[in-house]
């Protein structure tokens, strides 16, 4: 059933139920319904052609949700682009996606329409996400009807989400963890809660929203449970928190459990192009960080690829091909897709599976862990050395708060590593300290060269990743 289709039938049964809250004001199934069916007679006025993709560039709000609902109704595919991209790379988004009209929600009469009208098949394209684009210009991800339909049965199904359930949205609107936080909770009948954004760094303005509003469900990145572990207190009402997005820290996982005392504990993994795909319940007396991806989860069909080309058996490390029941058929790009989309290397299935880039480990008892990108892997003076490995041990230090680390061609060695750190207060690390703790930790070919220490945060993309491209441009060759 599609998730409009599901989202009237709630306003049907439940009008009065709680949909959203929204700067601790709750607006209800039927208030939402009413938001909705009004923004689809004004698209209905636009005169826009069947099936001709739009743009939605607005910050979070129940107007915003309620504009995509009605799109999401139409079966009118709809672009997500983050709300600061440059001008530049918003043009070449949305080229890529071939929208020519962007819409704002625009506040109006409520009640134009008794009912929202629902006419989007399964096949018919709907959210047009994005990646985060912290390497370059970001791809454009269409999901199908179906597609979303899928996920929403896997995620209600497995993180207890359904009426009377509260889960906290805090993924900007263009996220792909909003599938789950917002439209997987609306389809089955839970309510939303909204975090605000201009608030969404603040540690006690997020801890009073989850105890205030007794939120069942948590999905966010580590940055969420590092802001809330500043806060201290803890939170007994939450039954599910899931790591996404990121690498969870040693300090996050060793707080966790004293912040959801009640909450069964989930690292989630990911793409935006296969959406989840594999999920680790959190032990936390036995895990260590980095933590493992877990297993394949329902309908999941995954093979590790080694250098060679060959298929990974039994326990090693190769790159990561995965299938989901929930993935997109390619990007917009043609080009781009057929780099990244292909068949099962040995021919084994029918499915198309979706080459991540992504280097994982399968250990002997057939679970999998994240050994780092393909494309962060360097040759240091002969010596093969993963970047994100060196971030990780950086993001170790007490005092780092952020790391990333650039290989920068070097005539000497070939490649050398430039680290760029974000230290939690001036003067509370110095470089000669941060050598030590690598030294100590790192092959000599993976200690940086050059170490960069600021006290401005890195740039972040829209999802909350490392804006590399950006980061590169202003601590590495020195453009503002």
């Amino acid at each position: 059933m599609r998730l409009p289709t599901r989202f009237v039938e709630r306003v049907r049964s439940h009008p009065d139920d709680t949909a959203l809250v929204w700067r601790h004001t709750e607006i209800s199934y039927a208030q939402l319904h009413g938001l909705a069916c009004a923004a689809q007679a004004r698209l209905d006025e636009m005169g826009l052609a069947p099936g001709t993709p739009v743009a939605v560039r607005a910050v979070k709000s129940p107007d915003t949700i309620a504009l995509i609902l009605a799109l999401l109704a139409d079966g009118r595919p709809l672009l997500l682009p983050p709300v600061d991209l440059a001008a530049e790379t918003l043009t070449a988004l949305l080229d890529a996606a071939g929208c020519r009209t962007v819409l704002s929600p625009e506040p109006g009469p409520v009640g134009a329409r008794s009912a929202l009208r629902v006419t989007a098949g399964p096949d018919a394209v709907g959210f047009m996400l994005t990646t985060s684009g912290s390497t370059g210009v970001p791809k454009v991800v269409p999901l199908t009807a179906g597609a979303v339909d899928r996920f929403v049965d896997w995620a209600a199904d497995r993180f207890a989400i359904g009426p009377h359930r509260t889960v906290l949205n805090y993924a900007p609107l263009n996220f792909d963890l909003c599938l789950l936080d917002i439209w997987t909770t609306l389809a089955v009948g839970g309510r939303v809660v909204l975090v605000e954004p201009e608030h969404a760094t603040r540690a006690s303005y997020l801890h009073d929203l989850l105890e205030r509003h007794h939120v069942h469900v948590v999905q966010a990145v580590p940055m969420l449970y590092a802001l809330l572990l500043q806060h201290g207190s803890t939170l007994p009402e939450v039954t599910h928190a899931i790591s996404t997005g990121d690498a969870l820290t040693a300090r996050g996982l060793a707080g966790l459990p004293t912040l959801f005392p009640n909450a069964q504990l989930h690292n989630l993994y990911g793409c935006t192009e296969t959406n989840d795909s594999f999920l680790h319940e959190i032990d936390p007396v036995r895990d260590c960080v980095p933590l493992p991806i877990g297993r394949p989860i329902d309908g999941v069909h995954a093979v590790l690829v080694d250098p060679s080309g060959e298929v990974l058996t039994g326990p090693g490390v190769g790159e990561l091909h995965v299938n989901t029941p929930f993935q997109t058929s390619g990007y917009t790009d043609a080009a781009l897709a057929a780099a990244a989309f292909g068949p099962h290397p040995t021919g084994a299935d029918n499915r198309r599976y979706f080459r991540s880039g992504d280097l994982v480990r399968r250990h002997q008892d057939g679970s999998m862990s994240l050994e780092g990108r393909a494309d962060f892997h360097v040759k240091i003076r002969g010596v093969r050395v993963n970047t994100q490995v060196v971030e990780r041990t950086l993001l170790e230090l007490d005092d780092v708060t952020g790391a990333v680390v650039f290989a920068v061609p070097d005539p000497v060695a070939g490649n050398a590593l430039h680290a760029v750190i974000h230290r939690r207060a001036p003067e509370s690390l110095h470089s000669l300290a941060v050598r030590a703790h690598c030294a100590e930790r790192l092959p000599l070919p993976a200690v940086p060269t050059a170490i960069r220490l600021t006290d401005e945060p890195l740039p972040t993309t829209s999802t909350g990743k490392p804006d590399r491209a950006r980061i590169k441009r202003t601590y590495i060759e020195g453009q503002r």
